[in-house]
């Protein structure tokens, strides 16, 4: 079968305009933790949608007709592997990771990857859907052609993973309590974790 990532740009990248309220309200989670300041990458930029809209400049992606997206959108596409990135050490002031992890071949060397590029006092923020959630079950549950070899994970999964590699989680935020089509407003995003949101968003700094 054809990587979907390829194959069917546009109808991934409308998801967001047909879901706007779950997008917005990931986007308003996501923009607590992004630094004012730095030079930021996105690992799994996807078409653009969230580094366009909090002013990151870089991304890195697999996917060639994605990353055209992206790069439309403003944002200097580079393409290349999470487990593999084609950069120097301490290069980032932060590094953003939005879901894209349940697709990664080898998350936890991807963010072993993360850490070495990012500088010691840089920030990575990570977002993903709880596997336990309601929202992550369903998605599992869905015959969709880009959830077909996903994996997704549960806040401690990602916790073992962060600490493996050499990150500390400094803070949390979740959001989403209710199915993307049934929202008819963005919803603010709450401190810490909530048991009856799907979406959570983590600061992690390097444990030094």
């Amino acid at each position: 079968m054809k990587n979907p990532f390829n194959t069917m740009v546009e109808r991934y990248d409308s998801w967001f305009d047909r879901y706007k309220n779950a997008y917005l309200s990931e986007l308003y989670a996501i923009k607590k933790f992004i630094p004012k300041k730095g030079i930021g990458l996105e690992i799994g930029v996807g078409t653009g949608r969230f580094a366009a809209r909090l002013g990151i400049k870089i991304g890195i992606d697999v996917s060639v007709p994605m990353m055209k997206l992206a790069n439309q959108r403003g944002v200097l596409c580079i393409i290349g592997r999470s487990e593999n990135l084609p950069f120097l050490d301490n290069s980032f002031d932060f590094i953003l990771i939005t879901t894209s992890i349940c697709f990664f071949k080898n998350p936890e060397k991807a963010l072993k990857e993360a850490n070495r590029v990012l500088k010691d006092t840089g920030r990575l923020i990570l977002c993903f859907v709880d596997k336990n959630s309601f929202l992550g079950k369903k998605y599992k549950a869905k015959k969709s052609p880009f959830y077909k070899n996903s994996h997704f994970f549960s806040m401690n999964d990602i916790e073992k993973m962060l600490t493996s590699a050499n990150f500390k989680i400094s803070s949390k935020i979740s959001t989403i309590n209710k199915d993307p089509s049934e929202m008819s407003s963005p919803q603010k995003p709450n401190n810490g974790l909530k048991k009856s949101n799907a979406f959570i968003v983590l600061s992690a700094i390097k444990n030094k």
